[in-house]
This record gives C-alpha cells, sequence and structure tokens, in this order.
C-alpha cells in the first residue's frame, strides 16, 4: 500500500529529454491499425532504461471472439502490444502504467497551422497529431519509470503500450486476456492533471429510417424519410434529457451532458426530384454508469420504438435500429480507493497541482482494466481531450513533465 508521507520536491522530470522522445513519436503517423513502427520506438525507449522488454503480436482471431469484445471499426489482422517490466528487489505489488500509440487520421491538412507530422513547440506547447491524446502522457509514462528505475523498489512497475484505443480497445483486451493486469493501473490519458474516477461510454448505431417515395410535384403523395429521421432526432434528444437527468453520481453530473447522443453522418435520397424512401443515420449513443453496451442498446431500441408508435407512418412502418462497430462499456472507482488517494497524496509530495476526482464523457481502456482485468484503474494525464482530436492538437510540455514527476513519486510511495 502507499506511504502518503514524504518531504516535498520534485523527482527530476527532464524536460529536454521528454521533449526530445516526445516529438520522435508524434513524427510517426501511428493512425489506428498501423502501430508496428512506433512500437518499435517504445519497445527501444523501454530497452534503453534497461527495462525488460516483452513483446507480442496477437492476432485479432484471438480476441474477436471473446464476450467482452469490443469490437473494431478499421481493417487489421494483428495487434501489436509492448510492455516494459521493472522488477524490484523484493516481494510487492504490481503496478502498472498504460497508454495507447494509435491516433486518430489528421484530417483536412490545410486546417493545421504546421503539418500534423511535424511536432513544432509554440508558447510552451507541442503541436501535432498524438501530442495530446496520448503520446504526452505515454512519454510522461515512460519518463517517469526512468525515474525510479535504479531505486530500491518492493514488487514490480509494468509499463504498457497497446493498439487499437481509438476503435474501441482491442489492444487492451488482448493484453488483459495475455495476463496483464495489477494491483492498480493509471492509464495516462489527458484529463488536464485531473484523476478520472469514472466515465461514461458509447455505441455506434445506424437508423434506417423508411419513407415512400413520389414525384417532387406531387410531393404530398410521398412521406419523406429525411421527415421521419427529423422527428426520431427530437425523440432521441428527449431521451437524452431523460437519461443525463436521472445521473446521480457528482463527479458525472458536473459535466453537465455525460451520455450525449448525435448524429454524425446522413445518407439517402436517389434522385433530386424524387420523395425521399429511406434515409440511413449513423449515431454515437453514450453508456450510462450503470449499464453495459447491451443495455444501453436496450434503451436506445426502446426510445425509438417509443416515438414509432405514436408516428402516423412510422407506426406501420418501423424504423430499423443497428449497433456495430466499437463498443465503450462506461466504468467507475470510488473516488475514496486507495489509487485516486494515493495519487492525489504523490501530487501534494512533489508540489504538484493536487487532482481532483472527476468523471469524463467518453470511453475509454480503463473500463477493459476494471471490468475485465479486474484492475483498479484511474485515467491522470496532460493535456485537454477538447483539443484531443482536433487540428492544431497540443499539449503543455510543462505538463508533461509534472505528470512523470507526480507519477514518479506515486510509484516510490507505493513501492518503496
Amino acid at each position: 500500500m502507499p506511504d502518503a508521507t514524504g518531504a516535498a520536491g520534485m523527482s527530476g522530470a527532464d524536460e529536454s529529454r521528454i521533449t526530445r522522445d516526445l516529438a520522435a513519436l508524434v513524427a510517426e503517423p501511428s493512425i489506428t491499425g498501423d502501430e508496428f513502427a512506433i512500437q518499435d520506438m517504445v519497445a527501444d525507449l523501454l530497452a534503453d532504461i534497461g527495462l525488460q522488454v516483452e513483446r507480442l503480436v496477437v492476432p485479432l482471431s484471438e480476441v474477436e471472439h471473446d464476450p467482452s469484445f469490443p469490437g473494431t471499426e478499421v481493417e487489421r489482422t494483428k495487434l501489436p502490444i509492448v510492455a516494459g517490466r521493472l522488477v524490484g528487489a523484493r516481494p510487492g505489488s504490481t503496478l502498472m502504467l498504460c497508454g495507447h500509440v494509435d491516433v486518430v487520421p489528421p484530417g483536412d491538412p490545410a486546417t493545421w497551422t504546421t503539418p500534423a507530422f511535424e511536432p513544432e513547440i509554440r508558447d510552451g506547447a507541442m503541436y501535432g497529431r498524438g501530442t495530446c491524446d496520448m503520446k504526452g502522457g505515454l512519454v510522461a509514462a515512460i519518463e517517469a519509470v526512468r525515474l525510479v528505475a535504479r531505486d530500491d523498489l518492493a514488487g514490480q512497475v509494468v509499463l504498457l503500450a497497446v493498439p487499437s484505443e481509438e476503435d474501441g480497445g482491442s489492444g487492451a483486451l488482448a493484453a488483459i486476456r495475455a495476463g496483464y493486469t495489477a494491483d492498480a493501473c493509471i492509464i495516462t490519458e489527458p484529463s488536464n492533471m485531473e484523476v478520472v474516477v469514472a466515465h461514461g461510454g458509447a455505441i455506434t448505431f445506424t437508423l434506417g429510417v423508411p419513407g415512400k417515395a413520389a414525384h417532387a410535384s406531387m410531393r404530398r403523395e410521398g412521406v419523406s424519410a429525411l421527415d421521419n429521421l427529423s422527428y426520431l432526432v427530437e425523440a432521441l434528444e428527449a431521451d437524452e434529457a431523460a437519461r443525463n437527468a436521472s445521473e446521480t453520481r457528482p463527479e458525472m453530473q458536473a459535466i453537465g451532458l455525460p451520455y450525449p447522443t448525435i448524429i454524425g453522418q446522413v445518407s439517402g435520397g436517389n434522385w433530386a426530384s424524387t420523395v425521399m424512401d429511406h434515409v440511413d443515420a449513423n449515431g454515437r449513443y453514450g453508456v450510462m454508469l450503470d449499464q453495459d453496451c447491451d443495455a444501453a442498446g436496450d434503451d436506445l431500441r426502446a426510445a425509438i420504438s417509443r416515438a414509432a408508435a405514436e408516428h402516423e407512418f412510422l407506426a406501420d412502418h418501423p424504423p430499423a435500429v443497428t449497433t456495430w462497430g466499437g463498443r465503450f462499456d462506461s466504468s467507475a472507482i470510488d473516488p475514496d480507493h486507495a489509487l485516486p488517494i494515493s495519487l492525489q497524496a504523490a501530487a501534494a509530495n512533489v508540489g504538484a497541482h493536487v487532482p481532483k476526482a472527476i468523471g469524463a464523457p467518453y470511453g475509454a481502456d480503463m473500463r477493459l482494466f476494471i471490468n475485465q482485468g479486474k484492475t483498479p484503474t484511474v485515467m491522470y494525464g496532460p493535456g485537454d481531450v477538447k483539443v484531443g482530436h482536433a487540428a492544431d492538437e497540443n499539449v503543455p510540455i510543462g505538463e508533461v513533465v509534472e505528470c512523470a514527476d507526480v507519477l514518479a513519486r506515486w510509484i516510490r510511495d507505493w513501492l518503496a
């Protein structure tokens, strides 16, 4: 268990080394599904520290039939996993620091001030795709393990780098099934240097909305599938409001909208002068803390079914609801658990910002370690998730340094 006592004082993270390592990782485009090259780089960094480097390449086929398989949204056949293990001189607890190496595509190059994979420092922050989500946090974790590598520790520290977080989390599930669990785990996702103790989840869905075709000049003879979709969107907005109003956990209430519903893609119609007879709408539906993805899907279908039953056309022509792609369950840990308490104490002991216990509205690998790996897990890392998938994504270098110092102290307090 951690020792929350100790003198204040920074552990000594090296800003220039952090900047160099982060720039190298950001310059490697590790878009989801293409993570082998960056895992080679991570393995080299861990080997340079002197850790026992463990590499796995797990065929997707080994986990895609797992009852807890979180789905994928890109084509792949293999999951490259890298771990570095620091073994102490005496038996003790196992602590894990975890991060994902994949990033989302950069989008339109014209929206970036500088090229997405050419990292640049501006006003104390590094800009580039993946700086915030989440190579900054991964580099902080690497630096933290480097700082404690020569300490007299009881137990062991595992630094785990996984692929495929952005499209579901199959990399983390494969690592868990391979035995990568711990007594406590910190995932260094961007959290504004607060500690995430609860997070919602999400499922992806498609609404197949019917209508009735007619010539444009006789549109009253038809039924617009687009108008029917608009009606269903209003029903989803009412459902969203009711679900969010029912949340009672303070960390989630503070978010304001912890379980959002959106329609992100719409397609339909086959002729400009024909009333639409079908529309497909793809969207995202929130998974609440007290449910899994299947239960959220039941909520979604019930909301659409209720609305359709009250509609003149849809009552006899019900919309189709399908779910697909990444499945992000929700998860939570008690804010009074030893893990967040010890992390807060470590921050205080090095004179850093003491993180508040907060909730997050997005899915993450945290839920796999809690729900499948039975590992107490929180998220704590540098950067603001609001810029995570945006053009000009960035992370403050000072926060990466601070995160490394806090993590090193956390390890020392727990394993000394």
